[in-house]
C-alpha cells in the first residue's frame, strides 16, 4: 500500500487504513467498540487537518500518531479492562450462582479478524498480525500504564524506531527504551501462550471437528479429553471462572446443562477459532443466540474456553444470524 498522500479523495485514502488502525486501537483499548469509536475520531481529526498535512510525512505514520493520541486521551479516564481470571481465584464447577453480571466497560472483549486484519495482507505477515490480537496478549497489554502500552505496541508490533516513538510521545529515546524494558518485564509474567488459528493446519482442523461434534452431542467425556489439564472456562460479563477438566465438566453437567442440544456456527476472533453458540429455544423449535465462544489452543489441546454472553452486540458484529430455525 502506498504510504504517502495521493490524488485520491481524502475519504478513500483514510478508509484504506481502517482495519489496521482498528487493530491498533483495539490493542490499546481492549474493546472493539471503543476501538471503532477511536478510529472514527481519528478520521474526523485527520479530515479537518488534511489541508495542512500536504504529504510532508507518510500518511500511515501520521494517522497512527493521531490514533495513538486519541487512545491515550480515552485511557486517561477509562477503567482498567480485565478478564474474569483477573478478579479472583477460580470457582467451583458445582457452583449454582455465577455471580451478578459486571458492567461491559470492565471486560476485555473479542474482535472479529475481519475488522482488524487488512485484506490482501502478505501471508508471511499474517501470523504476526494474528499473534498481536490474541485475547491473552491484548488482556496482558491492559495491565500496562497507557504510555508503556503505546511504546510496546509501537515498537514491538508496528516496528517503529525508538526515535519515532519518542517524537510521537514527546519524550526521549532513553525514556522510550526504559518504558519498553518495563513493559516487556510485565508482559513476560503474563500467561499469553496460545497458538494462532491456521485454517490449513490439519491438526487444528481435526481438533475443532472433534470439539464441534462433542459439544453438539453434549458428550462431556469426549469434550474433556480435548481440554488441557489446567484449561479455563470463563463467561463475561459473569465473574465466575473455572480451572481444570473436572470443574469444567462438573459445571457443564450441572448449571451449564442448558447448553445441551446447542448448535455452533464457526467464525474467527482474535486470530483464534471461535463459534456462535445457539441454545435450543425454550417452548419452541429453533435455536437462539447464547454465547460467542473463543477457543485458545496450545500444543494440540484447548487451554481456554471464553464464552462471551453479550450476544445482542457481538452476534451482529461477527455477522452471525439472529437465530437458527
Amino acid at each position: 500500500m502506498n504510504d504517502t498522500a495521493t490524488s485520491e479523495p481524502i475519504e478513500s485514502q483514510l478508509e484504506a487504513y481502517r482495519p489496521e488502525l482498528t487493530g491498533h486501537c483495539y490493542r490499546m483499548l481492549g474493546s472493539v467498540f471503543e476501538a471503532e469509536d477511536a478510529v472514527q475520531d481519528t478520521f474526523v481529526r485527520a479530515w479537518r487537518s488534511f489541508d495542512r498535512f500536504e504529504g510532508r510525512s507518510a500518511l500511515r505514520s501520521w494517522l497512527y500518531r493521531i490514533a495513538t493520541n486519541v487512545c491515550l486521551n480515552m485511557l486517561a479516564s477509562a477503567q482498567l479492562r480485565v478478564r474474569p481470571m483477573d478478579l479472583g481465584p477460580p470457582g467451583s464447577g458445582r457452583a449454582t450462582d455465577p455471580g451478578e453480571p459486571r458492567p461491559d466497560q470492565i471486560w476485555v472483549g473479542p474482535v472479529p479478524d475481519s475488522r482488524v486484519l487488512p485484506e490482501g495482507i502478505d501471508p508471511a505477515n499474517m501470523v504476526v498480525e494474528r499473534e498481536s490480537i490474541r485475547l491473552a496478549f491484548v488482556a496482558a497489554l491492559q495491565h500496562l500504564p497507557p504510555r508503556q502500552r503505546a511504546v510496546l505496541i509501537l515498537r514491538e508490533v508496528l516496528a517503529w524506531s525508538a526515535q519515532e516513538v519518542a517524537d510521537l510521545l514527546d519524550t526521549s529515546v532513553a525514556g522510550v527504551n526504559s518504558a519498553l524494558q518495563r513493559a516487556r518485564a510485565t508482559i513476560a509474567t503474563a500467561d499469553t501462550a496460545a497458538d494462532v488459528h491456521d485454517p490449513l493446519d490439519n491438526g487444528q482442523k481435526a481438533l475443532l471437528t472433534r470439539y464441534v461434534k462433542a459439544f453438539e452431542e453434549y458428550d462431556l467425556e469426549a469434550l474433556t479429553t480435548l481440554l488441557h489439564d489446567d484449561a479455563t472456562l470463563s463467561m463475561p460479563p459473569l465473574p465466575l471462572w473455572l480451572r481444570g477438566r473436572d470443574d469444567i465438566s462438573a459445571w457443564m453437567a450441572g448449571t451449564g446443562s442448558g447448553c445441551r442440544g446447542s448448535r455452533l456456527v464457526p467464525v474467527t476472533a482474535n486470530g483464534m477459532p471461535a463459534f456462535g453458540q445457539y441454545r435450543p429455544r425454550l417452548g419452541g423449535s429453533g435455536h437462539d443466540p447464547w454465547a460467542l465462544i473463543v477457543l485458545e489452543i496450545s500444543a494440540g489441546r484447548i487451554v481456554a474456553v471464553n464464552n462471551f454472553l453479550d450476544t445482542t452486540r457481538l452476534f451482529p458484529l461477527f455477522g452471525l444470524p439472529a437465530c437458527l430455525d
